[in-house]
Parts: structure tokens; C-alpha cells; sequence
């Protein structure tokens, strides 16, 4: 059985085909290309159609065409008409027959949509469905017209189905929730899927896609394992899954199916143009505890921090290392020199505006707000303006993004740089080359998160480690994996770290850069300290800092908030 929501829709125009005063077809002009309803004898092959419906059946036209099928079919009866296209029913007429007694003329949700059909055909004793496919509107709108034909296929000669009866189930109602997982190709997917597996907990992952919007079929898929797995919960990372126009949490609210949402990446980004989603049923969970009272300004009442962690089965001691990948320091992460460009070109600046990023980076990077719209409306009202006046949301979002990343890649060039008497060891992209002039310090290009990591960290006396300036107070992915694997790290301090380890004995950290150089000399000299804060930081990390941890945690503030 399958169920679809239509998530978007190809733009186009229309015009009728005129012969002696009549329309004989509908010309469709579409992304610079013309398509016909028929082309050629259209209202024979209508009437061909109306021809083929087996008697006793109760036929449901998709698509209205040019009218003529629709007129057929009413010599024997009652039709439906599922039609998404009013401008192509205006063009071929067929639209008078929308207020015919004998004709249910559907459209919009097509959730409804198929609901109105079942009730139609309750209303008309419940008899097999016979469905008539006018081509053409399938190729206009896929994910409608293709989607929900399939549907009603499914459906056509079995007992009606209750949709709503079907997900109406009790959740929570057992000791382990079952969870529902929006996947995609993402950091923390796998440690997410591996932490449920450990933990006993059953769950169905639906493939979101790779692009901008969800894949053709996600939501099908999704109404489909609701019906079939009837999980407690949703969980998706960073609103994978959900549109800005809030179709997909609306129909989770209609499903009354509760939504996790773990932001591993600054929430602030990722929601800038999510003003239309609702909070009903949705639970933010946030890596960084100082984002609380920015979701719940956003209007989300069940927030929660739940901080990152590592994956133990994968970061563990004794795992292979290359020679290459020896050093006293080493530093791993992006030099941001391409990040900052991309945004740069995306956030369509003006020269005066484009000027003044060096400095409000730097500004920023140095201030307490989280996100660049507080730091300039608290500082510069004049350049709030001038951005919320860019051209587009995208726009605007490139330009956090471009403040954002700029502050970090100074920051971080800051740091690496006191790192250089100590003939460090640096991997990452091509850009630490352009940052870097030549001299005592050796370059690997990036290696890969799992394979490589768990080898690569303790092959290092120091990893070192300097945060993203997206997060200011939480801490990143390495304090938690370099240890985990029998690795010491150097980082730099963060407020939320004191409740995770405890400063001095789990955890060694620096406030200034200027500490960075004599920290170092102190630790590579003391091989013993360095085991010892390693093995009390692997120990609170296997203790409280694991996925399944992570997990558990999440599981039971859903019970608590929708259970």
C-alpha cells in the first residue's frame, strides 16, 4: 500500500488549440518547451478511454483533459475527477463539469485527496475502482498525479482502508520506543543507526536524498512505514526531511506522530528560513546549550540540550596508524579558505558591504552572541538592515554564513600559526598552503572520518584542537573521539565543557592563544601526565559520553514530552 505528498510543482503556462470555434487541445509551454494534452484526435482517444471502463465499476479520471471523457462517462454514472491543473481544466472547458452532481472533482492534499476518494466510493456502495490515466499529467506533476494513481491501484479491488483508523496508535506504550529515521549521507547517521542497534531498538529508516529538497518519494515511503511499523517517534538531524513551508511537519502533526530534530550544526543556519514550521509535536535537541533560548524564541516549546559524543566501538585504543601520520603535534580540520569564497560568491555583496566583512568577522568571532543577526542588530542596525534587504533568503543566509566562517578561519590560522615552532603536522584541504608560507611543518590532504581517524589520533603525542566559531560555548566532535581512542588533545576552553569533564584532570585546554606555545612545551615533555589525562578522559567518555548515552537520553525526554 502506498500513500504520497506532494512536495513541489513545475511551473507553467497554458493556451487552447482552437479548430472552427472549439478546443481540440491544450498547448502546455514548460521550462522552454512545449507539451500538448493530446496533440492530435485528443477528443478520440478521450473517448477511447471512456470506452474501455469495464461496467459496474466506478471509474476515477486522473486529470480532467479536454472534457470529453468526463462527459462519456457520465452516461453510465457517478466519476471522480482528481485534477491538480485548474489552468489546463479553465483552457479545454472541462472545468464546467466541476459542480455536475455526478462528478466529485478533488484537489489539493492529496492526503485528503484520497480520503474524499474512499469516502466517495463508500458513498457509492463500495465498489471496485477503475482507474482512466490522461498521460500527460503525470509528466507535469509526478509526485501527484503518479503517486497517488499507484495508491488508489493498490486499492482498487480490495475492502476500503481506514487510513486514519491505521495511524491512529497508541505511542509509547511499550518499554522501548520504536523510532522512525530520516536518513541521508551525514555526519552522526551511522553512529545514530549503530548507537539504536546497540541499544535494542527497533527502527525503520526512510532515505530523505541528497538534494535540496526531499527525494521523489520520500513521503510516500514515509506513510507507508507509518502505517506498516507504527513507530513512536520520528528523529531526523538538523530538520533533514523538513521543508521550510512546513508541509511535512504538518503532516506529522495530522499523523500526530512527534518529531526529534538533533542539531549538530548551528540550529540558527540551518532554520533562518523555516519561519512557516510549525513547533506542535516537534522536540529540538541542540549540541550547544547556549542555542536553547534561541529555538525557544523561534517558537519551540520542548528544546533540550544533548551535546555530541563518540562512537567507542569505532574510537577505541590499538587500532593501526601510518608512519606518515607520526608527530608531536598535529592539527586536523578545514582551513575554510574555500568555504569562505563559496559564501562569499553566494551572498551577492555589494562592494561596501563586502568590504566590511574582515572586520565584522573579527568583531563577531570575539563576541558572546551565537548568531550574526544578534551581534548586528545589537552593534550595527544599519548592516541588519542592509541584509535583511538582500535579494534573497539564500542570500542572507550566505552572509551569516560568510561572517560566520570568516571569524573561524582567522581564528583558527591564529591558532595554528603558534603552532609552528613545534614542526606540527597539519591535514586538511589545499587551502592551509595558501594560508601557510613554507617552513617547518608538514601538510596531508584530508583523511576519512572512519577509516582513518581512529588510527590517526594516537599517533600524535598532542592533537590539537580549536572550535568552529559557530559554536562558542559547546565542544566539538574531537574532545570526545581523540580520547576515546587513546589520544591526547589540547583545546581550546569551553564554557560547557565543565560539565562534561573536569578541567585539569580529564581535560587540558587553553583561554588565549597565547597559552597555546607554552602548554604545548609543557605536555610533550611529560609523557606520564599526558597517559594519565588520556586514560581519566577515556574513562568519563565510556561512563556518560557515548551515542548510546545520547540516545537513551533523547528516547526518554520523547517519553516524557508525548508519551
Amino acid at each position: 500500500m502506498t500513500y504520497i505528498f506532494n512536495m513541489s510543482k513545475r511551473a507553467y503556462t497554458v493556451e487552447p488549440v482552437m479548430d472552427q470555434g472549439s478546443v481540440v487541445d491544450v498547448r502546455i509551454h514548460i521550462e522552454g518547451k512545449k507539451w500538448h494534452l493530446w496533440g492530435r484526435k485528443g477528443g478520440e482517444r478521450e473517448c477511447g478511454l471512456a470506452e474501455a471502463v469495464t461496467p459496474g465499476k466506478l471509474p476515477v479520471l486522473l486529470g480532467a483533459g479536454l472534457g470529453v471523457c468526463i462527459e462519456e462517462l457520465l452516461k453510465s454514472g457517478p466519476l471522480a475527477v482528481l485534477d491538480n491543473d485548474p489552468s489546463i481544466a479553465e483552457a479545454s472547458g472541462a472545468d464546467k463539469f466541476r459542480n455536475h452532481p455526478q462528478v466529485t472533482w478533488l484537489s489539493g492534499d492529496p492526503v485528503q485527496v484520497l480520503e474524499q476518494v474512499r469516502e466517495w466510493r463508500s458513498a457509492n456502495g463500495n465498489g471496485p475502482l477503475e482507474l482512466v490515466k490522461i498521460p500527460l499529467y503525470q509528466r507535469l506533476d509526478r509526485e501527484w498525479y503518479l503517486a497517488i494513481g499507484n495508491t488508489i491501484e493498490d486499492e482498487k479491488d480490495s475492502a476500503p482502508l481506514d487510513f486514519w483508523a491505521e495511524v491512529a496508535y497508541p505511542k509509547f506504550r511499550n518499554e522501548k520506543p520504536k523510532v522512525l529515521f530520516f536518513h541521508r549521507p551525514y555526519f552522526l547517521m551511522g553512529e545514530i543507526t549503530a548507537a539504536l542497534e546497540r541499544l535494542d531498538i527497533e527502527f525503520r529508516s526512510v532515505d530523505i536524498g541528497t538534494g535540496d529538497t526531499v527525494r521523489e518519494g520520500f513521503v510516500e515511503d514515509l506513510l507507508r512505514t507509518v502505517v506498516d511499523f507504527k513507530p513512536d517517534f520520528a528523529l531526523t538531524v538538523n530538520h533533514f526531511g523538513v521543508d521550510r513551508e512546513g508541509k511535512l511537519t504538518d503532516l506529522l502533526l495530522k499523523l500526530k506522530l512527534p518529531l526529534a530534530s538533533w542539531f549538530v550544526d548551528n540550529p540558527h543556519l540551518i532554520l533562518y528560513r523555516y519561519a512557516d514550521v510549525l513547533p506542535d509535536l516537534t522536540a529540538i535537541f541542540t549540541y550547544d546549550a547556549g542555542n536553547l533560548e534561541i529555538m525557544s524564541e523561534k517558537g519551540f516549546e520542548n528544546v533540550f540540550y544533548l551535546p555530541l559524543a563518540t562512537d567507542v566501538e569505532r574510537f577505541k585504543p590499538g587500532l593501526p596508524g601510518r608512519d606518515e601520520w607520526r608527530a608531536d603535534v598535529s592539527f586536523l580540520g578545514n582551513s575554510m579558505v574555500h568555504a569562505v569564497n563559496d559564501y562569499l560568491h553566494q551572498s551577492g555583496l555589494d562592494a561596501g558591504m563586502e568590504q566590511r566583512v574582515p572586520e565584522l568577522a573579527v568583531e563577531f568571532g570575539e563576541r558572546a552572541e551565537l548568531s550574526v543577526e544578534d551581534f548586528l542588530r545589537n552593534s550595527y542596525p544599519d548592516l541588519l538592515e542592509q541584509m535583511e534587504n538582500l535579494a534573497t533568503d539564500e542570500n542572507r543566509l550566505a552572509f551569516e554564513g560568510l561572517i560566520t566562517w570568516e571569524a573561524t578561519r582567522r581564528y583558527r590560522l591564529s591558532c595554528v600559526r603558534e603552532l609552528l615552532p613545534f614542526n606540527p603536522l597539519i591535514v586538511g584541504d589545499d587551502g592551509w598552503q595558501e594560508l601557510l608560507s613554507k617552513g617547518n611543518w608538514r601538510y596531508l590532504s584530508s583523511l576519512d572520518y572512519y577509516n582513518d581517524l581512529p588510527g590517526f589520533y594516537p599517533m600524535s603525542k598532542i592533537g590539537f584542537n580549536c572550535t568552529s566559531r559557530q559554536m562558542k560555548g559547546a565542544v566539538n566532535q574531537r574532545v570526545f573521539d581523540v580520547p576515546a581512542c587513546g589520544g591526547f588533545v589540547l583545546t581550546d576552553y569551553r564554557e560547557q565543557m565543565e560539565a562534561l569533564f573536569e578541567p585539569g584532570n580529564e581535560i587540558i585546554s587553553y583561554n588565549d592563544i597565547s597559552e597555546i606555545g607554552p602548554l604545548l612545551e609543557k605536555w610533550l615533555a611529560d609523557d606520564v601526565g599526558r597517559s594519565k589525562v588520556t586514560a581519566a578522559a577515556r574513562k568519563r567518555i565510556m561512563a556518560e559520553h557515548t551515542y548510546k548515552h545520547r540516545l537513551s537520553t533523547l528516547m526518554e525526554k520523547m517519553r516524557q514530552t508525548f508519551g
